[in-house]
């Protein structure tokens, strides 16, 4: 099970994402939120491999102390053929990008076999899940359920998810 670096967000950006979710699962849409695990949360990952030993934590600490950063999550986008994941972009904010290009630089040393390389700058696209196994079909109804308003939001935290102890431990 894959490991990740993630950014989370305050609570009222996390709490409008999660009317998203709620909306779709309302709509008898796949969402996330009917994921019930208590570490599923709306969040942004930053870096994704096999493997990130926890000795990373401490070496993320001074990047953690960039938070809170402010954000725009914008525009409705679609992953995959098949099935779809949907989403929202993450607008790429120069201090967002600096933040990304750090988590990399820090936490490759610790990746194993190392870095995923969808996650890596210059391969990343910022973005938050709102569903995933979406119809293409049921495509059209997904984006009028979510809407199209852009939102102003707040990333607060930063955590490393352990994907195989499915454990998530906050940094700084």
């Amino acid at each position: 099970m894959a490991h990740s670096i993630e950014l989370l967000f305050d609570e009222a950006t996390e709490a409008a994402v999660r009317r998203d979710w709620a909306a779709l699962a309302q709509a008898g849409l796949p969402s996330q939120g009917r994921h019930r695990s208590p570490t599923n949360r709306p969040h942004v990952t930053l870096a994704v491999s096999n493997h990130i030993d926890p000795a990373v934590d401490a070496e993320l600490t001074e990047l953690a102390h960039r938070l809170p950063l402010s954000c725009r999550i914008g525009a409705a986008m679609v992953f995959g053929r098949a099935t779809l994941t949907l989403v929202r972009l993450i607008v790429p904010s120069a201090a967002l990008l600096d933040l990304h290009a750090g988590v990399a630089v820090v936490s490759a040393p610790h990746q194993t076999p190392g870095p995923f390389a969808h996650s890596q700058p210059g391969h990343w696209t910022a973005h938050v899940t709102l569903c995933r196994r979406l119809s293409a079909r049921d495509l059209p109804a997904a984006l009028e359920v979510i809407g199209a308003d852009d939102l102003d939001g707040t990333f607060a935290a930063l955590r490393r998810w352990d994907g195989d102890a499915r454990v998530d431990t906050l940094i700084g």
